[in-house]
């Protein structure tokens, strides 16, 4: 009974032993079948996508034919941008000739009184050289310039807004600005609107005084009598109206109280502090 114990532990030791073996012999061969066929897996993978991406994504002929017409509609622009260069600058350099000419002509009109007689040689025309200075023959060819006559300014130019009669102000504003329809009211004791426009736009209504000219004859009657109402008043001390009273137009003049020699003491104005300038390090 011992022995055959014994006899099948050693039969099932060796039985695992030959069942491991075995198993690592089918995992070495599936790894390295693994590892086979990865390999040609991988250049099958890469040959086919090489193919697919040449042919759909990347396409070189596409790509050749496409650089190509970049390339050609580049030197087109190129051109174009040079011929509006050289337009530009030619506009530009026929602006500085024109501005220049101008310029000189105005120059020669304005300085024609340089130019030569028959008696006297002017600056340009100089009796030392052969020919006159350019500058002599633009003086010929150029007229003097005539002086601006100075405009005469009318006596009734003064006159407010230029109305030859006054008798109803200009309407500035013909009609009130239209308040958009989706226009919120704003919160709070504010006033209508259309009220504020009104009140904003309100005609000029200049007074009486404003309206008639200054040499209409009732302001010439008036002018005799305002010499007379500087000349007739006793004294020159001016009436100050109720609005105004709070106003210092005359100087302040202090009481007795506080213009005598007692007068009030200097207390919360004035510091009265214990000084000793011998102890003073500096002078100040």
């Amino acid at each position: 009974r011992y022995l055959s114990k014994m006899a099948t532990l050693i039969q099932k030791w060796w039985r695992g032993y030959l069942r491991r073996k075995n198993f690592r012999e089918v995992v070495e061969v599936e790894k390295y079948f693994l590892k086979f066929s990865n390999v040609y897996f991988l250049q099958i993978q890469k040959t086919w996508r090489g193919y697919y991406v040449r042919k759909y994504i990347h396409n070189f002929y596409a790509l050749k034919k496409y650089l190509k017409a970049v390339s050609v509609n580049n030197e087109l622009v190129r051109y174009e941008l040079q011929e509006y260069a050289e337009m530009k600058e030619n506009e530009e350099k026929m602006k500085d000739l024109e501005k220049k000419e101008k310029e000189k002509k105005y120059q020669a009109r304005k300085m024609h009184y340089l130019l030569s007689t028959e008696q006297i040689p002017g600056v340009y025309n100089s009796p030392f050289r052969k020919s006159p200075d350019p500058m002599e023959l633009l003086l010929r060819q150029s007229k003097p310039l005539t002086h601006r006559k100075q405009q005469v300014k009318s006596p009734f130019a003064d006159e407010l807004y230029g109305w030859p009669t006054c008798k109803e102000p200009p309407d500035f504003v013909t009609s009130l600005p239209v308040l958009p329809a989706d226009r919120q009211k704003p919160q709070g004791p504010f006033r209508d609107p259309a009220e504020v426009l009104q009140q904003r736009y309100k005609p000029v209504e200049p007074t009486l005084r404003v309206r008639e000219s200054m040499y209409s004859s009732p302001a010439k009657a008036r002018e005799p009598t305002g010499g007379e109402e500087w000349r007739n008043p006793i004294h020159d001390n001016q009436f100050l109206p109720f609005s105004s009273y709070h106003k210092n137009y005359e100087k302040y003049e202090p009481s007795l109280f506080k213009s005598g020699k007692y007068g009030q003491e200097a207390y919360g104005t004035k510091y009265f502090r214990e000084v000793y300038p011998k102890k003073w390090i500096a002078d100040k």
